[in-house]
């Protein structure tokens, strides 16, 4: 049993959803998160609305966090990757209301052009973006999102050699 589900039993994990966009190289979008600059990068992700589809939620949230719309459906993965926040951070973060998060994640091919990217959102989450290989997509991820990002980094390898 991890330790926080034994410091925290009453808080569940947040669902939600992650994006993993691919372009026309087959690289992969970052952002660097707007409450972390000076190291950590992250793929799109975020919360699922009450009845919302996962598929709509993934959309909802890759718009709301780069006004990227241009995008094919490549794979649902069909598993779902759960991760804890670090201690000091549970009550920060959600407001308090949950230990971490239980993810679905989807594969998505890019179709538009990078100037249809753009952070300057409602409520920005990235000040700073990039495409970057999958191999290095571990290389800069903070260090508690850590395996799933291994997982889903293991997925995006499998699938870009069929595609």
């Amino acid at each position: 049993m991890d330790r926080n589900k034994l410091l925290y039993p009453n808080k569940p994990l947040r669902i939600g959803v992650g994006i993993a966009l691919l372009n026309k190289d087959n690289k992969i979008f970052v952002g660097k998160r707007i409450d972390n600059p000076v190291k950590f990068w992250q793929m799109p992700q975020g919360g699922v609305n009450n009845k919302e589809k996962y598929l709509d939620a993934a959309l909802r949230e890759l718009k709301e966090e780069t006004s990227i719309e241009s995008v094919k459906l490549i794979k649902e993965i069909n598993y779902w990757t759960e991760y804890d926040l670090p201690s000091n951070l549970i009550r920060k973060i959600w407001k308090g209301r949950f230990r971490g998060q239980k993810q679905k994640w989807f594969l998505m091919k890019f179709m538009g052009e990078d100037r249809e990217i753009n952070l300057k959102t409602k409520r920005p989450e990235f000040i700073e973006w990039k495409w970057i290989s999958v191999k290095d997509l571990t290389d800069v991820v903070v260090e508690f999102k850590l395996e799933v990002y291994k997982k889903v980094q293991k997925e995006i390898v499998e699938i870009v050699k069929t595609i």
